[in-house]
């Protein structure tokens, strides 16, 4: 497979892990991807971080729904010395997804199926993935992924299990239940009712409560921020400002799509052989601690945690607690 890496983007590797820049590199110029939906792609455009020395084996972070490669910037309690994911010690790769806005091709640049952005699917983002691996020379992969990058983990258990040795899935089941679909499709129709962005805020305002739990809205956003504006008001609405400020809403219709289509079956979970370990959250209304269990459960290789906290599916990014100390042993093989 050849590939096109932009000089502008190209970062030394002396110079990676003091000041990480984003990369850009170009799949599939001669052989084209073939999506689950049936078109064929060619020149697929993947933007992407790196940490530490390249070698053959790394660790694979993947993001969540409107996250980005830049691990440092949002995970600040993973990546570094002495942490899970540790430059020093091991490669580190994060790339932005298929269908993303933030520098990876996105669902416009796309062909159109049937007069619409091209329905994109998790295996393809593996796919993907997988041939941003090959041109970076990596053989074999740890997989970290949060929320929607642990759906995505198990897209890669399924679609490249040949590369994958373990992978961390934190804070999300194998598949969505009515009510994380119902979640979505309330979104995606604020989005087709308001488009240009209003829409948009709203989507984010949405999820926000889905992302959070009545017990971190009482800590956290009780009272009022002005004179007759609730905080929680104020914090809904400024949420939903930021997300417009650097998403896209065409991106977000595609993204949640793909995770609510994403539908193994219990037959497929338990084909996977590679060891997990599942991390709950146990305040998470998004993907209940049973949920994420259950999933885990069918996977022949699997051990189950529970991040104890109030504060929701989020806690993994605002209230770790102990668990990069767990991930890390885990990467490690203990």
């Amino acid at each position: 497979m050849t590939a096109l890496i932009h000089p502008a983007h190209q970062t030394p590797p002396a110079a990676a892990d003091r000041c990480p820049v984003q990369q850009t590199v170009t799949l599939f110029r001669h052989e084209p991807l073939l999506l689950d939906c049936g078109q064929a792609v060619n020149d697929v455009r993947v933007a992407y971080h790196t940490y530490g020395e390249a070698r053959e084996d790394a660790t694979l972070v993947l993001h969540a729904l409107t996250g980005n490669s830049a691990v440092h910037e949002w995970w600040p309690e993973f990546l570094g010395k002495g942490c899970p994911l540790d430059p020093e010690l091991g490669f580190v790769v994060c790339a932005n997804v298929l269908g993303g806005c933030a520098g990876s091709t996105s669902p416009g640049e796309l062909p159109p199926v049937g007069g619409g952005d091209a329905p994109l699917s998790l295996r393809d983002m593996a796919r993907v993935g997988r041939a941003l691996l090959e041109h970076l020379g990596v053989r074999r992969v740890r997989l970290v992924g949060g929320s929607m990058g642990g759906m995505l983990a198990y897209a890669w258990l399924l679609e490249c299990p040949d590369l994958v040795e373990r992978a961390v899935i934190i804070g999300a089941p194998a598949r969505h239940s009515p009510w994380a679909i119902g979640l979505n499709t309330a979104a995606r129709s604020a989005i087709q009712a308001a488009p240009g962005g209003e829409g948009l805020k709203v989507a984010r305002q949405i999820a926000m409560l889905s992302y959070r739990s009545p017990q971190s809205f009482a800590l956290t956003q009780a009272g009022q921020r002005a004179p007759g504006t609730p905080a929680i008001t104020s914090y809904l609405q400024y949420q939903g400002e930021k997300l417009h400020a650097r998403f896209c809403e065409r991106s977000y219709v595609a993204l949640t799509w793909a995770m609510d289509t994403f539908q193994p079956t219990d037959a497929e979970l338990r084909s996977i052989r590679t060891p997990v370990l599942a991390v709950g959250i146990s305040s998470d209304v998004l993907y209940p601690p049973a949920e994420v269990q259950a999933c885990a459960a069918l996977l022949p290789c699997a051990q189950y945690w529970e991040l104890d906290s109030v504060h929701g599916h989020d806690a993994f990014l605002m209230d770790a607690q102990d668990l990069p100390e767990r991930v890390g042993a885990f990467l490690r093989g203990h």
